[in-house]
């Protein structure tokens, strides 16, 4: 089967009227991207519940129709509905039939994180078989690695985690903070989240890496507190979170923060004060990670 992909570059002010007005049209699917990736232009742009998200400035807005579709109709109603001029000319060219399974493994390799950690998909070999490999495949939950977030989290966790020491990974994703904590040698580890296809795929990844790793809801009782506490979420909700977050930790247990941008530090260290001193201690490609200690 073929498809016909159709690509304009708009302001991003009008991507999404645009996408809207292609979908109306016939399209199958619409994506909004930076115009300008792979550029010196090329913008970051981050966005979380309760901030508003803003474009980049130039966005392309890439649509796939049906092989008979008749695709310069649906672009022309399109700007004329979304009222968006194109800033480069518009393209329709043809995609055919792939094995999609395939050409999405290849978009995933064994990752390093830390010093001795591997992320390692199923269809590679670790690339380090005497290193700390936690095979991982990307799904419905996040966390394979792929993200500055998760990178940081996993070298802090290298640096801090003790034989035997508890944790709790708080908004667990697929697992993978909690499994590595257990490869460097955590003796337990917990694992918390609010999305259950989160829950099934740290269940499948605890298993999988032959970790016996305790996965609960966020309605569940919590464990005890622990000797380390990580959460790698975003911002607002880790504000949210602190006086949870610190009453999980014991005194004189660690703490390690991430999903927060450069200029949201400040505002998560002093969330945390009444309980703990913490303070950025990384950061990676705009994240930081926010860490320290849980005051006695």
């Amino acid at each position: 089967m073929a498809w016909q992909r159709v690509s304009l570059v708009v302001a991003g002010e009008h991507a999404e009227a645009l996408a809207e007005a292609l979908e109306a049209g016939g399209a199958l699917t619409t994506e909004i991207a930076d115009a300008d990736a792979g550029t010196e232009r090329e913008q970051s742009v981050f966005g979380e519940p309760g901030a508003e998200a803003r474009p980049w400035p130039r966005c392309r807005v890439t649509a796939l129709f049906a092989a008979d579709a008749d695709a310069g109709g649906a672009i022309h109603g399109a700007l004329q509905d979304s009222a968006a001029i194109t800033l480069a000319p518009a393209s329709i060219d043809h995609l055919e039939d792939a094995d999609w399974v395939a050409v999405t493994q290849r978009q995933f390799d064994p990752i390093q994180a830390g010093q001795r950690v591997w992320i390692v998909p199923s269809w590679h070999e670790p690339p380090d078989p005497a290193a700390i490999n936690v095979m991982l495949d990307p799904g419905a939950a996040f966390g394979t690695g792929s993200h500055p977030t998760t990178r940081l989290c996993i070298a802090w966790l290298e640096e801090h985690v003790a034989k035997g020491d508890s944790v709790l990974d708080y908004g667990c994703g697929s697992g993978i903070l909690a499994i590595a904590a257990m490869k460097l040698g955590a003796g337990r580890a917990a694992g918390v989240d609010v999305d259950p296809l989160a829950l099934e795929a740290a269940r499948y990844n605890a298993q999988r890496n032959g970790v016996a790793l305790q996965v609960l809801d966020t309605e569940a009782a919590l464990p005890e507190r622990v000797d380390i506490t990580v959460a790698n979420i975003l911002a607002n909700p880790l504000r949210m979170l602190a006086a949870l977050i610190c009453g999980h930790t014991r005194p004189g247990g660690g703490i390690a923060l991430a999903g927060i941008l450069a200029e949201q530090a400040s505002e998560v260290v002093e969330a945390y004060a009444p309980w703990a001193d913490l303070r950025v201690e990384a950061s990676e490609g705009g994240w930081v990670l926010v860490a320290g200690t849980r005051r006695q």
